[in-house]
């Protein structure tokens, strides 16, 4: 298979060793594009993630592999590194088209499933009630409802995402012919979230050991969204920002040589990147302690945080996200012994200890 480009923007990168990157765009997001992975085995070749399901994303997954001389019904199998739209978007399509298995870790196929089969008002509901038990104002929530209107939910990304026909075990390599990639659960961002380890000498003969696909996990220039595991039907507390840096330390113990992220571009020293995110949390923490010396519910901490952009230019759907990140980041906070709640407060307001 051979590589190629058009213009500034390459739409194949070229990463040697059988290991190509395809750049498939994401409609209307400031990411701009995933980049799908495409791993020559002796089967035929294998993505890694797939690409928003969108017309113009298939348009650019076919045209790449094209470019590699290869077709979409050549695939052999899809790995997911986790289930969000952006990633396993088109998973359903390649495999209708090539009988391809897809790939994913228990947990996010959990999710899958359970969005699959749940009326998609029941999410629409769910978040209204977490919106409102976290603060957030009745304007916020009036949208929402309105969105319960018949007809309006089909629109919903991921509703009918595919079901994987393969497990992705931690710590198990993969069945893949002739090369070895072994699975990493790395939760945070997703509960099943997982970077792939080739362990295969880097073609350029880098030091450190093989590459790592790092889906979102491990990203050269963003920290990724570290939000709430949203499961209507569970109550349990989870801590998905103390997962990330857990996963994160496992990840930056693994010395690889060079990192292939699902955005941006590839780099090397992914310690130095692990060290820069970790401590990037920790400052964010301490910044959040000196908020809640008032107390504060979740939503009114969201408000008050540093984001890209000033509250008020912040779109509708990007605030659920940013709130669900501060009360990851609160959740953690009390975990840590750091923060509490305020006893009688509704919405449940939090204070530094």
């Amino acid at each position: 298979m051979q590589g190629s480009t058009q213009g500034p923007a390459p739409r194949v990168t070229e990463h040697g060793g059988g290991v190509w990157a395809l750049r498939v765009p994401i409609p209307d997001n400031p990411l701009g594009h995933t980049l799908v992975h495409v791993l020559d085995t002796d089967r035929g070749p294998v993505l890694v993630d797939t690409g928003w399901d969108d017309p113009d994303s298939w348009t650019e997954l076919t045209a790449g592999l094209d470019a590699l001389g290869l077709s979409v019904r050549d695939v052999h199998g899809v790995v997911i590194t986790h289930h969000h739209p952006d990633h396993h978007g088109l998973s359903g399509r390649v495999r209708e088209e090539s009988g391809a298995w897809i790939a994913m870790h228990a947990a996010d196929t959990a999710v899958v499933r359970r969005t699959r089969e749940a009326e998609p008002g029941t999410w629409l509901d769910y978040l209204a009630r977490k919106l409102a038990a976290v603060g957030a104002p009745e304007d916020h929530l009036a949208p929402l409802r309105a969105a319960r209107a018949p007809g309006r939910t089909r629109t919903l990304p991921g509703l009918r995402a595919a079901l994987p026909d393969r497990e992705i075990v931690p710590g198990e390599l993969l069945d893949l012919a002739g090369r070895r990639l072994r699975a990493i659960w790395t939760p945070g961002h997703t509960p099943g979230h997982v970077c792939l380890h080739l362990e295969e000498e880097h073609p350029a003969r880098r030091p450190g050991h093989g590459r790592l696909f790092s889906g979102d996990h491990l990203l050269p220039g963003i920290t990724p969204h570290i939000g709430l595991y949203e499961d209507p039907d569970d109550a349990t507390e989870t801590d998905p920002l103390g997962d990330y840096l857990d996963s994160l330390e496992r990840i930056g113990r693994l010395g690889v040589a060079e990192v292939l992220p699902a955005h941006q571009h590839s780099f090397t020293d992914a310690a130095g990147r692990v060290r820069e995110l970790l401590d990037h949390h920790e400052e964010r923490l301490t910044g959040l302690l000196g908020l809640l010396a008032t107390p504060l519910t979740p939503w009114q901490l969201a408000v008050r945080m540093e984001w890209n952009r000033p509250w008020d230019q912040i779109p509708y759907g990007s605030r659920n996200i940013a709130v669900s990140e501060a009360e990851a980041h609160v959740r953690r906070l009390v975990k840590l012994g750091r923060a509490e709640a305020v006893p009688g407060t509704e919405p449940v307001a939090y204070v530094a200890v």
